[in-house]
């Protein structure tokens, strides 16, 4: 039996263990003491290493039933990893009973839903992507795993690398965007900042990419629903980010909860083992999603044991809150449905994870609790958050250059996200410094101190025109329900009062600043919308501002791009800056005042009309294609009702500054396919500040055997210049950028001609022609 030594020392939450020799690191050496560690496990203690429950409330919360039942299945073996906590005291209590009262002492990983930052949030991942900079994102990432690491976490379910084409769906705020190949990019970069160059280390944690497969593409954008989708647009459009993040060595996957050809995900062997383990080389282990192994079930593809059965076969490895595997896999065993060695594969997966950070060498190596209390919400943490924020608001829109703001401006702030902490923190976060986030009332106020200028707040109307539906949200994500917990009233007052008295303040101001969007539980998992339209009150109020002729400039926090085509023309300016984080209002005022020139660039397409949805740059041509931007034609692909194409495009950003591109220019005007060519543009900042362009590459096969979409970003670079300053950028253009799987599903560059195009962004481009023999 592996035991450990006694603790000999704990002084000020620090543990020590003495004369347990570690097991070499070696993968070899790795092997033979796995090997030795499961020739003594139970059939009951192999499965047990594949159920992942909540962590008992051992010192955070009251005792319960439940608390009983699970400290005895860690007692009992039957638990192989946690989550749900970041109360490092809870965890330690969990560690201490699998290592000290189980009989092979076998340590717990311990994970949660580190989506953007822990304790200090970060902007969501939605608004990250449009910085267009992961370096940036990867700091981000490893501040993030600094927190978690403190908080005794090990193990994040992040990135999701999710590709989505549709606003209705709630969980695009988690996502990257609509581009397979920046959110690949962006998921190798959160990958390298978790885990960092060892996952042993006790700063590192071990990432899980989710939700895999295709979770983003749910029909219709209703959460959980069925994905209609064939594999050569899988392969092309939705599956690398998830093979880009395998390669870079992420530690574990998520299984989502849609199908794929009629097959859910957690059963489909095809995608977890055929592709990502054989094809891919994936060595981790996958857990499931929440009971997502249960819910198969509800898909009709057979009983509980027949589920589990399957979900074991296609090599899940863990059961996430579900009673599948727990309640099921020792009786598949003896009925001969599965065989032992089913359940080894898998527990020799979770073991490996275990070993991997370095959990047999040292349980406690996560649990010191003077960092929990030295590095959590650190002065650091809360620059780089509000560092990364800054990169993240997308100018829209700038008529006559309304923006940036003087400092000695009498400016008037109203709406309802003017003075809301708790919304600039978006869905999937958990911060117990919540209220302690920088408002927008707060960040300009702040900034305007000593340069003359005044910031005047007024309420300005409701959110939604159902009161009650918005009193509700609130509630829910305030934790109404919570015995004890008070939630005020959201609002008191009529709304048309509130409007007017926005207007009189608008009418002593100089300008106007309208904060309004959408609510933290109006995006996120289990929130998909048929509406993606701000709240007729909203619109209301930005009407009456308008007529007062004041310059209005409109500020949207949101998780998701929002149909605007009746809300634009009532703004002179708009600064998408979606759900900022901890320094949301600092990072804003650092905008809107000019200290900052925006420099983010849209990682979706924004639709007109929510019946536009999906929508999508990369689309392929219709026999009888239409020109974006176009009004109705009839006998053409588009709509009678809506002008063609987004009303943004993937790639949009404006700067307070202008930038100008050259000719591409290409090394070779032909390649073979396996040749390589420079693409090269020239690009002059022809304004009078300084400012940063992402500089995106195009690549269009004209002609090929199958159809292939208009164009596809095969590249960027983002560029710092001097007001009057040129840079050259080059992309050099090979197989990788130029290949695609053909209706046989082989990767394959397919002779011919090929348009290279460079620009702003995806439809701001130049062109040059490329032909491969």
């Amino acid at each position: 039996m592996m035991k450990y030594s006694k603790l000999i020392a704990l002084a000020c939450g620090v543990l020590t263990l003495t004369s347990y020799t570690p097991p070499p690191s070696a993968n070899g050496e790795m092997d033979a003491f796995i090997d030795d560690l499961m020739a003594k496990m139970t059939l009951t203690e192999k499965v047990g290493q594949l159920n992942l429950l909540a962590v008992p409330s051992f010192v955070s919360g009251n005792a319960s039933d439940d608390n009983d039942s699970r400290e005895q299945l860690i007692v009992d073996g039957k638990l192989g990893a946690m989550y749900g906590s970041y109360v490092a005291e809870d965890l330690l209590a969990a560690q201490k009973l699998a290592v000290e009262k189980s009989r092979l002492g076998i340590p717990l990983m311990f994970g949660y839903d580190v989506i953007h930052g822990l304790q200090t949030v970060q902007p969501i991942p939605l608004a990250m992507s449009t910085s267009w900079n992961p370096e940036l994102i990867e700091r981000g990432a490893r501040a993030a795993s600094l927190e978690a690491t403190a908080s005794g976490i090990n193990w994040v379910y992040s990135p999701m690398l999710d590709i989505c084409r549709d606003a209705r769906w709630g969980r695009i705020a988690e996502t990257f965007g609509e581009d397979p190949f920046l959110c690949g990019e962006l998921g190798k970069a959160m990958v390298r900042g978790y885990q960092g160059t060892d996952l042993a280390d006790n700063t590192t944690v071990m990432a899980c990419v989710k939700h895999y497969a295709l979770y983003g593409a749910v029909e219709g954008g209703r959460d959980y629903n069925i994905v209609n989708m064939g594999r050569q647009e899988a392969l092309n459009g939705f599956l690398p980010p998830y093979r880009e993040s395998a390669y870079e060595g992420a530690g574990s996957f998520m299984a989502s909860f849609n199908d794929f050809e009629g097959i859910p995900a957690h059963i489909n062997r095809y995608l977890l083992n055929d592709l990502l383990r054989e094809e891919w080389g994936f060595k981790g282990f996958i857990t499931s999603d929440y009971e997502g192994i249960n819910e198969c079930v509800n898909h009709g593809i057979g009983d509980i044991e027949e589920v589990t059965a399957l979900a074991i076969e296609a090599s899940v490895d863990m059961d996430l809150n579900g009673s599948a595997y727990m309640d099921n896999l020792e009786n598949l065993v003896k009925q001969g449905r599965l065989s032992e060695k089913d359940i080894e594969v898998a527990c020799r997966r979770v073991l490996e994870a275990k070993y991997k950070l370095g959990l047999f060498e040292d349980p406690y190596r996560y649990l010191n609790l003077q960092r929990y209390q030295r590095e959590i919400h650190t002065d650091e943490a809360r620059q780089l958050s509000r560092e990364i924020a800054r990169e993240c608001q997308v100018l829209l829109k700038n008529e006559a250059s309304v923006l940036p703001l003087s400092k000695s401006a009498k400016i008037a702030l109203v709406g309802p996200f003017a003075v809301a902490a708790k919304e600039m923190q978006g869905s999937w976060s958990f911060s117990r410094f919540a209220d302690g986030c920088v408002t927008f009332l707060e960040g300009m106020q702040e900034a305007v101190t000593g340069h003359g200028g005044s910031v005047t707040y007024a309420e300005g109307c409701w959110v939604l025109e159902d009161k009650q539906l918005e009193q509700d949200m609130v509630n829910q994500y305030l934790g109404a329900y919570k015995p004890g917990q008070v939630i005020k009233p959201v609002h008191t007052r009529p709304n048309e009062q509130l409007v007017a008295e926005a207007v009189a303040l608008a009418r002593r101001s100089d300008v106007v600043v309208a904060a309004l969007g959408e609510l933290n539980n109006m995006n996120g998992e289990g929130v998909s919308r048929s509406d993606i339209t701000l709240g007729l009150p909203q619109v209301e109020l930005l009407k009456a501002l308008k007529a007062t002729g004041k310059p209005v400039i409109l500020i949207l926090t949101a998780g998701r791009p929002l149909a605007l085509t009746e809300t634009e023309p009532l703004a002179d300016a708009i600064l998408y800056t979606w759900s900022l984080g901890d320094q949301a209002g600092r990072a804003m005022a650092d905008v809107v005042f000019g200290d900052v020139n925006p420099s983010a660039r849209l990682s979706t397409s924004f639709p007109r009309n929510v019946g536009q949805c999906p929508i999508y740059y990369n689309h392929k041509n219709t026999g009888r294609p239409h020109q974006d931007g176009a009004a109705y034609s009839r006998f053409n692909s588009n709509y009678l009702d809506c002008i063609h194409g987004p009303l943004y495009a993937f790639g949009h950003g404006l700067s307070y500054t202008t930038f100008e591109y050259s000719d591409v220019t290409l090394s070779n005007n032909e390649m073979t396919a396996d040749g390589q060519v420079k693409a090269s543009v020239t690009v002059t900042n022809t304004g009078k500040r300084d400012g940063k362009e992402v500089v995106q590459l195009y690549v269009r096969d004209i002609y090929a055997t199958s159809s292939r979409p208009v164009k596809e970003l095969k590249g960027f670079e983002k560029i710092s210049l001097k007001a009057g300053e040129s840079k050259t950028v080059s992309f050099e253009i090979g197989r990788k950028q130029l290949e695609y799987y053909n209706h046989a599903l082989q990767l394959t560059v397919e002779p011919g001609d090929f348009e290279i195009m460079i620009g702003h962004d995806s439809q701001h481009v130049n062109k040059a022609k490329l032909t491969v023999n």
